[in-house]
């Protein structure tokens, strides 16, 4: 045999060692315990429902805004208030429920002869406030499964890691070998099931945080057009 063909099949082989020694998550998590797989499997799924809920919340938050801005423009503009609180609004923009119910409350008030005032404005108040408060719960409710996967992925993880290492020992008692062709493929598939927790929780996390404070401040804009619209309703409470 050549030289040449010696240095190429020493070069093939070479290369074959190299590429079987990099990190392949496929055939870690191919090779790993039913149990390991069990928890990488469902840390993946969980991973993907998460950004499924990262682009949904934040086309979801962004529409709201833009349509609650728009909402109240038109509110404060015309004078037909009755149109711009049609069931239609009603239904899709909270800004429009939230004024729906301080209107609601202010007709029936002020059917009564005489008007208490006072009273009237407590209670108008009073219905802005819990819509607005049920409005913010209602979006703020849709980031649950975020805080629970950021608070309990890595410890999953962690379960899977300790198994897996669990594993590895026992290898090392069957086998009765402690060398790193025995232990090594155990640990590696126990450390890929951290790594995995921490994937799906890091985006988890950031998101939650960063939506919580959006849900504030989109409550907190919800608060000031009830103040507003509150401010109004008591203005004409006065000409009555």
């Amino acid at each position: 045999m050549s030289l040449d063909l010696l240095s190429a099949v020493a070069a093939e082989a070479a290369a074959t060692d190299l590429g079987a020694t990099r990190l392949d998550p496929l055939e870690l998590f191919l090779q790993a315990d039913i149990v390991v797989q069990a928890v990488m499997l469902g840390l993946i799924l969980a991973s993907i429902w998460t950004w499924a809920i990262i682009v949904a919340f934040s086309l979801r938050i962004g529409g709201l805004n833009t349509k609650s801005r728009d909402y109240e423009d038109t509110f404060w503009t015309t004078k037909d208030r009755e149109a711009v609180l049609s069931k239609k609004h009603r239904g899709e923009v909270p800004s429009a429920r939230v004024a729906a119910a301080g209107l609601d409350e202010w007709r029936k008030s002020t059917k009564a002869t005489p008007v208490d005032r006072d009273a009237t404005r407590q209670r108008i108040g009073a219905a802005m406030e819990s819509q607005v408060a049920h409005e913010a719960d209602e979006l703020a409710g849709k980031l649950n499964f975020l805080a629970t996967t950021g608070s309990v992925a890595p410890f999953v993880g962690l379960f899977g890691t300790v198994w897996g290492i669990m594993n590895s020992f026992f290898q090392i008692g069957a086998q009765q070998s402690a060398s790193l062709a025995v232990v090594a493929p155990g640990i590696a598939e126990a450390l890929f099931a951290t790594a995995i927790g921490l994937f799906a929780a890091i985006p988890a996390v950031i998101a939650y945080n960063r939506f919580s404070n959006s849900v504030n401040q989109y409550e907190a804009r919800l608060q000031r057009f009830a103040d507003k619209v509150h401010a109004g309703l008591s203005r004409e409470l006065d000409r009555i």
